[in-house]
């Protein structure tokens, strides 16, 4: 007899629940699986709750279904893009490992940078501290030093103002060539000899005119001494040289061309003469000074042979100086070109371009540019290229003293 009972039968309720039984039997490893094939269309999701409008659809036998994808977080690859997500966090890591790096250089030289800035300001701030300290006591000392040779530093400031004075005087006058003051040159002469003569008669009880005639101190001086002596000799000098180149100025005043020339070259000669004078000067001073046996004679014999050597090349030097001097005075033509002929003089419209005026005892440069005597010798005096072109003209092997300037420098060695 056959069975009552209708064969069973999947309806659409129990079919749509599949889905759902299936994944809820399922690990929860497949749960990826079972939401790839539910994208695909090979199992149908289990019905969302339908709102009252859809449910009277699906009621009346619609055959709209919605679906709505969640993506899972877990997704082997993300959207729109085909690269694992291993490797982006891979090459995630490198970077930031590589910047983390960079970061710590950066934060340990930027800390080294700024322990050495606070090393030298420490050190600074030491030496501020250390000169502060000593400052005082250094300018104590100094005081007394003054104190105790108070007369010589008198002098010595007293005789340079007037070695610094009569300097700016006597190149003035000798600027102001034919509009010179003779008084004034008269007058300045006379001071300087008269300043000369009293120095070295306040101090001839010291014999300071000793290391004028090269000869040596009687006693062994001591440094404070020794300087003193050196710088007065050398300041005398000077003067007495001042007042020979007044003397000078006076003779040359109405000068003019090849006089004029004639001039410049003589203050210049004079003056290397006097520099190689002074250079021998404190020769005498320092060797008394060396040679003292009081420090040991195999010392100071030493000290005297080293100061000796360095003097006769200092020696030397002025010499080979001075006799360029003599050259240049003994030499008939001029050092930076030839007298003009007429013809030369014509082709330039016979004009100084100096002046603006006639030319006079007209000089043909070695560029053949022409100008008067008179002015382009003032101008080589300061300048050692040719006024229109600059091309240098004058040798630069000898400085020109022309414009009655004295060399200010002491000669201490």
């Amino acid at each position: 007899m056959e069975s009552s009972n209708p064969a069973p039968s999947l309806s659409s309720s129990s079919h749509a629940q599949l889905p759902a039984r299936i994944s809820s039997l399922l690990p929860a490893s497949f749960s990826r699986i079972s939401s790839l094939l539910e994208v695909s269309g090979l199992l149908r999701g289990a019905p969302q709750e339908l709102g009252p409008m859809n449910r009277d659809r699906d009621e009346s036998g619609g055959a709209e279904v919605s679906i709505r994808i969640i993506a899972d977080s877990g997704s082997p690859r993300e959207s729109g893009s085909g690269r694992p997500r291993a490797a982006d966090s891979t090459v995630q890591d490198e970077q930031s490992g590589s910047d983390r790096e960079l970061e710590t250089e950066e934060s340990t030289t930027i800390a080294t940078a700024a322990g050495d800035r606070e090393a030298v300001r420490y050190d600074f701030q030491h030496l501020a501290k250390w000169v502060e300290q000593i400052l005082p006591f250094s300018i104590l000392l100094l005081v007394v030093f003054i104190r105790q040779h108070l007369q010589g530093f008198l002098v010595t400031l007293w005789i340079s103002a007037i070695m610094i004075k009569a300097n700016s005087l006597l190149r003035k006058q000798t600027s102001l060539r034919g509009e010179r003051k003779t008084y004034i040159l008269v007058v300045l002469a006379a001071f300087l000899i008269q300043h000369v003569e009293g120095i070295y008669w306040w101090y001839r009880a010291d014999a300071l005119w000793r290391p004028l005639v090269l000869l040596p101190p009687k006693d062994i001086p001591n440094f404070a001494d020794a300087f003193f002596n050196i710088v007065l000799n050398d300041t005398m000098v000077r003067l007495s040289a001042m007042a020979f180149k007044c003397g000078v100025l006076i003779y040359y005043k109405k000068g003019r061309g090849r006089n004029y020339r004639w001039q410049g070259q003589i203050l210049t000669l004079t003056e290397y003469v006097v520099l190689l004078y002074r250079t021998v000067i404190p020769g005498p001073v320092w060797y008394r000074f060396f040679l003292n046996k009081e420090y040991g004679s195999l010392f100071s014999s030493l000290t005297t042979g080293l100061y000796l050597t360095f003097k006769v090349t200092s020696v030397l030097e002025k010499v080979q100086k001075f006799a360029t001097a003599v050259r240049s005075i003994l030499r008939r033509e001029v050092q930076y070109g030839t007298y003009a002929t007429h013809e030369e003089v014509l082709a330039v419209g016979d004009l100084c371009a100096i002046c603006q005026e006639k030319m006079h005892a007209p000089i043909s440069l070695l560029c053949k540019h022409v100008f008067c005597e008179d002015c382009v010798s003032e101008w080589f005096e300061r300048e050692r290229t040719c006024p229109l072109c600059r091309s240098v003209v004058k040798s630069s092997e000898l400085r020109s003293f022309g414009d009655g300037s004295t060399s200010l420098f002491v000669q201490l060695f």
